[in-house]
């Protein structure tokens, strides 16, 4: 899942964050206004996955047009991609707080435009209005959090955000299922979102600019009052000099590194460390989104019918389970990432996840296996509409539920009244979908009834389990701490859009994948590509737990070995004994 950058926050700085808030709740006001727009990214990523459900019971042309339902779900990852590259550009030259009013009105157009959709392609439009939204969002709710929250708690609050996103999936499910039985479904599911950025954008005008885009402007006083409502009186002439000398460092890196993107990429690879640093960063993104995650949480209730969950409704209530154990996860990650360790709690992760992957392979090559036959006679009780595949077959009595399901066949199952008795194959149309359940039967298009499917659930919730910790939350921590000071700004965008890509690549090929390979074969080559990823993440990925950016830049000035104690390391590792 991406999330943007999370700040690593300890217990002590929890507890001096919420006797800050108390005494001075104007920076609870700042964090979590700003942080709506970490709430609208987490809501606007996840409600897809069961509005898609509905979807395309609204239009027919998306349900049997695989290739559009990934559209509709990828395109907001396609315009994050935008989002973000531009955010970078709106920051420094419009402002943090331009920048989120600017996210409100796209989050806003998105869910307006969606809601009121006639056709699919205008929905489209809607997603990647809100995928511009999302991009900023990911950029610049953490950036004015950061800068407009004293330094001693600032960690605490920026991991605010990340709960935020989180939180903002699982609401994301709750309100996907509260809208299930209500007429409109999806457009609810999807127009609500509004609401949120209406409340936002008319906070964020009341509330200030960040001091420190302030400061750079040259509007000083500003920046200085806005300090005085943060910090004690006798704080704000310390934290005003600690402003000044950061400025003109950040100043100085930029005149040494160049002002282009170009200028700034071809630099960073030119530099030995950064170059290593680079690798190990773009690799552990990457294998964050390649070991299948966002399929999960873009797809989750799709797949629960894939397990022979065949009701939306029920398939929506299952998919909490994986989001709300996904932001359980994300708050458990600070209480292990630095007693651990990034690099063994990745590693750890990997293991689990590749184990995870490979059992969910085998129920659904199981469950694929053990389909219901189909029986002739269950299928002419339908009258003439037996699918036509099946009777024109060379070999009906060889077919079952899943071989009525296959693209090819284009048809829907008709449980028996015993669930796992062989059943009818019928053409895939409304009349014939109400004539079986009519009968009090079972009617399926995704996936077949199945015993192993409850298997598939548990999994899938231990696949979270193992992965949100871990591989969930960690590679960002890995890409804020591994570059030198001078790279840390184009490194992690180098690494932030390689995430976005992936993520762009998975959600956009996820059901073709299950269409050709199957659900079996889909997540045994997720396992693979996790391995490769494992592999990665052991020989390019150092230890960067407890070590300073100019001990990590020492050390990657070396080609980096796993087998080999580098020295940073080791002097850490003492001096804690």
């Amino acid at each position: 899942m991406v999330e943007g950058a999370i700040s690593k926050a300890d217990k002590t700085e929890f507890t001096e964050c919420w006797n800050a808030v108390w005494r001075t709740p104007y920076i609870m006001k700042l964090a979590l206004s700003a942080g709506i727009g970490g709430f609208l990214f987490g809501y606007d990523t996840g409600v897809i996955s069961g509005a898609l459900l509905y979807i395309r019971e609204d239009f027919k042309e998306v349900d049997k047009k695989t290739w559009l339902q990934e559209t509709i779900v990828s395109m907001a990852v396609a315009g994050a991609i935008f989002g973000a590259a531009t955010g970078g550009w709106l920051n420094d030259t419009f402002g943090r707080k331009f920048s989120i009013l600017i996210a409100d009105v796209l989050f806003f157009a998105g869910a307006l435009v969606m809601s009121i959709a006639p056709v699919p392609w205008v929905i489209i439009i809607g997603r990647i209005f809100v995928g511009l939204g999302v991009g900023m969002a990911s950029m610049t709710a953490p950036l004015y959090i950061s800068e407009a929250s004293p330094h001693k708690i600032r960690g605490a609050l920026v991991s605010m955000n990340g709960f935020l996103i989180t939180g903002g999936q699982f609401l994301s499910y709750l309100i996907n299922l509260a809208f299930t039985d209500v007429k409109g479904t999806w457009r609810w599911m999807l127009g609500i979102a509004g609401l949120p950025a209406v409340i936002q954008f008319g906070l964020m005008l009341i509330l200030p600019e960040s001091p420190r885009w302030l400061y750079r402007k040259g509007k000083v006083d500003e920046s200085r009052d806005i300090l005085a409502k943060i910090y004690p009186a006798e704080e704000v002439e310390n934290e005003m000099l600690a402003m000044k000398k950061s400025v003109e460092e950040e100043k100085e890196i930029e005149g040494s590194i160049g002002s282009s993107t170009f200028t700034q990429i071809k630099k960073a690879f030119g530099n030995a460390a950064c170059r290593r640093a680079l690798y190990a960063g773009i690799g552990v993104q990457v294998a964050q989104q390649f070991v299948g995650i966002n399929t999960v949480m873009y797809y989750s209730p799709t797949i629960m019918q894939f397990a022979g969950f065949a009701s939306n409704k029920t398939a929506v209530a299952l998919s909490l389970i994986t989001s709300g154990l996904n932001a359980v996860g994300s708050i458990v990650s600070m209480a292990f990432v630095d007693r651990y360790g990034r690099r063994r709690l990745m590693i750890v992760s990997m293991v689990g996840i590749i184990s995870c992957l490979i059992v969910l392979s085998v129920v659904f090559f199981q469950a694929s296996v053990h389909a219901p036959k189909i029986s002739s006679v269950e299928s002419a009780h339908f009258g003439n509409n037996t699918c036509k595949a099946y009777a024109n077959a060379p070999n009906p009595s060889s077919w079952n539920c899943m071989k009525c399901l296959a693209k090819q066949a284009d048809c829907g199952f008709c449980s028996s009244t015993n669930l796992y008795a062989p059943g009818a194959c019928i053409a895939k149309t409304d009349a014939l979908q109400g004539a079986c359940k009519a009968e009090k039967r079972v009617w399926y298009t995704k996936g077949c009834p199945s015993k192993f499917g409850f298997l598939a659930v548990v999994f899938l919730g231990l696949y979270i389990i193992v992965y949100s910790p871990g591989m969930g939350t960690v590679p960002w921590i890995v890409n804020s701490e591994i570059y030198p000071l001078r790279f840390r700004g184009v490194g992690g965008g180098i690494a932030a859009v390689s995430n976005w890509t992936s993520n762009l690549i998975v959600s956009l090929t996820f059901l073709t994948l299950t269409e050709h390979l199957g659900s079996s074969g889909t997540f045994l080559l997720f396992a693979g590509f996790s391995f490769l990823g494992l592999i990665a993440i052991f020989f390019l990925v150092p230890e960067t737990k407890g070590l300073q950016f100019e001990e990590v830049e020492k050390m990657l000035q070396k080609t980096y070995s796993p087998f080999r104690k580098n020295i940073a390391t080791k002097e850490i590792s003492e001096h804690t004994k």
